[in-house]
């Protein structure tokens, strides 16, 4: 009887400290919609693993961001992001679809999870940050416009060591602000977002270049308005 009382105690603080964290975190997702992030834990960990050099990083709204910029990162990273609810199902199939015919494993994660993770997570490939990681997008999808997402997504990603945020990448690489990007530009940005410690948008790699070349055509094919209405 005391070890059935002690499993129900034990279960019950569980729960209410599960609720709770959930609550916290859903009330803090809820306040990001309004409010700017000040930092990521991105930012938070290359501070803390770094050599004490400061973060080029510098906050300005979807409206002062040339609207190749987003339309570049869609194209690039995320192509169903106007319809998904935050993860894209259909892609996750597809991808264990191929791994299981001996493909590969590739990355199905939407711009949605990306946030979500420079936000709030560690880098890393487990099963445990990849559960957490869809948890919080599926959150955020519901409590931002996707218009937010991508606002948030575009001032908090990293494009190269230190450099976070379109604005500071933009005056980095190109020394202009965000809102004079052009398409080239902005699909140059984009092209290094899967691994921006290792490719680079000032000495792009034969890589580089070809997917700035791939990005810009689906660029053109998803068009200008694609992201009209979101």
């Amino acid at each position: 009887m005391a070890k059935a009382s002690i499993g129900v105690t034990l279960v019950r603080w569980l729960s209410i400290t599960f609720a709770g964290i959930a609550a916290l975190c859903f009330s803090i997702i809820l306040l990001l919609r309004f409010f700017d992030p000040p930092t990521s834990a991105f930012m938070v960990a290359y501070q803390m693993q770094g050599d004490g050099s400061p973060i080029a990083q510098q906050w300005v709204p979807l409206s002062e961001i040339s609207p190749w910029m987003p339309l570049a990162v869609v194209a690039s990273e995320d192509q169903r992001f106007p319809e998904h609810w935050g993860v894209d199902f259909r892609a996750i199939r597809q991808a264990v679809s191929e791994y299981r015919a001996g493909e590969g494993l590739r990355g199905a994660s939407t711009i949605t999870q990306q946030t979500a993770k420079n936000l709030f997570l560690w880098n890393g490939r487990s099963f445990a940050r990849k559960g957490l990681e869809a948890v919080l997008a599926l959150a955020i999808d519901v409590l931002w416009p996707k218009a937010r997402v991508l606002e948030v997504y575009l001032n908090i990603a990293e494009f190269g060591p230190g450099v976070y945020g379109v604005e500071a990448a933009s005056h980095a690489y190109f020394g202009k602000s965000a809102r004079s990007l052009s398409a080239y530009e902005a699909a140059s940005l984009a092209a290094v977002l899967p691994n921006p410690k290792v490719l680079s948008v000032r000495s792009p790699s034969s890589y580089v270049r070809d997917r700035v070349d791939w990005i810009l055509g689906q660029m053109a094919q998803l068009g200008r308005g694609y992201l009209r209405e979101i």
